[in-house]
C-alpha cells in the first residue's frame, strides 16, 4: 500500500505470521480462513505502526471490523488516546507509546507485547517519516530520521517480534540487509538527483556485481573461477569492466544519459 502525497510516499509493510503447522515463516499480506468467511479474523492479534492517524488508523479500522484484536504503536501518546477512543466500539483495541526508531522504543514493543499475547498473527509497519528541503539546505539530520523509522525500525521490529509471528523455530544463514537496502536507496537517490541537477550535472549509478575485492572475499571463497561459472556470462568482473564504464559515463559519449542505474554484474540482475 503506497500514501503519494506532495512531499512523502509512504509504504506499508505487512507481515503475516503463519500457524505452526504452516511452518514457520513470514509471508506479505494475506491471510488464512477462520470461518466459512475467510475475511474475518476472530481471535487473531494484530500491530499497526503509526496507528494513531491516517493509513493507520484506517487499517486498524478494518481488522477490528474484521474480528482482530489490534494494537496501535505511536511515539504520539495524544493521538493514540484518541485513536483508541475513536475504534474502541468496533474491538479490543490497545496502544503503545514507543519511538520505533530508537532501539528502546523497539523493546519496550515487544516487551509489551510479549507480556500480553502468546502470538502476534499480522504486523502492519505502516510508521513512516519524510523530510523535505531544497536540495543545498539538505541536512543530515534528515537522512538520519527517515531512514531510522522508514528502512532500520521496519527491519529491527520486525526482528524483534518474529518469535511471535512464528513458531520461534530458529532461522540458519547469513544476509545482507542493511547492505542491500542501503544499495536501493543509492539508486532511487540517484533519480532523485538526476533531476535535481539537470542540465549542470549528470548522475548516474554503476550497480557492480562480483569483482574481486576485500568484500567480496568470503562470497569467493571457492574460487572466483567457480562461482563466476554459476552467472550467466560465465565468470566474475574484471577491472577493464568496471574502468570501461566508468570512463564511458566520464566522457561525452554519455551526455545524454542521466537518471540510470547501470548493472556491470555479468548478468546477475537477470537471475533475480
Amino acid at each position: 500500500m503506497w500514501k503519494t502525497g506532495a512531499r512523502k510516499r509512504v509504504v506499508t509493510t505487512a507481515l503475516r505470521g503463519r500457524t505452526p503447522d504452516s511452518g514457520a515463516d513470514i509471508n506479505v499480506g494475506g491471510g488464512e480462513p477462520v470461518s466459512d468467511d475467510p475475511f474475518r479474523l476472530d481471535g487473531k492479534v494484530a500491530v499497526v505502526t503509526g496507528g494513531g492517524r491516517g493509513i493507520g488508523l484506517m487499517i486498524a479500522r478494518g481488522l477490528l471490523t474484521a474480528g482482530a484484536t489490534v494494537y496501535l504503536c505511536s511515539r504520539k501518546a495524544a493521538e493514540l488516546d484518541a485513536a483508541v477512543q475513536t475504534l474502541s466500539a468496533l474491538g479490543p483495541v490497545r496502544s503503545i507509546t514507543a519511538d520505533l526508531s530508537t532501539s528502546n522504543g523497539i523493546d519496550i514493543v515487544r516487551s509489551q507485547l510479549s507480556d500480553r499475547e502468546a502470538a502476534i498473527h499480522a504486523l502492519f509497519n505502516n510508521a513512516g517519516a519524510s523530510w523535505g528541503a531544497p536540495f543545498a539546505d539538505f541536512p543530515e539530520s534528515g537522512f538520519d530520521k527517515v531512514f531510522s523509522v522508514n528502512v532500520k525500525g521496519v527491519f529491527l521490529l520486525t526482528q524483534a517480534l518474529l518469535p511471535l509471528l512464528t513458531t520461534g523455530a530458529p532461522m540458519s544463514g547469513v544476509n545482507n540487509f542493511s547492505y542491500s537496502a542501503s544499495k536501493a536507496a543509492v539508486h532511487m537517490l540517484t533519480r532523485h538527483l538526476a533531476g535535481e541537477l539537470a542540465p549542470r550535472v549528470l548522475v548516474n549509478a554503476i550497480a557492480p556485481g562480483l569483482f574481486e575485492s576485500k568484500m567480496t572475499a568470503t562470497l569467493l571463497t571457492a574460487g572466483a573461477d567457480a562461482i563466476g561459472a554459476q552467472l550467466p556470462l560465465g565468470r566474475i568482473g574484471r577491472p577493464d569492466d568496471i574502468a570501461g564504464i566508468a570512463v564511458f559515463l566520464a566522457s561525452p559519449a554519455s551526455a545524454y544519459i542521466t537518471g540510470a542505474v547501470i548493472p556491470v554484474d555479468g548478468g546477475l540482475s537477470t537471475t533475480r
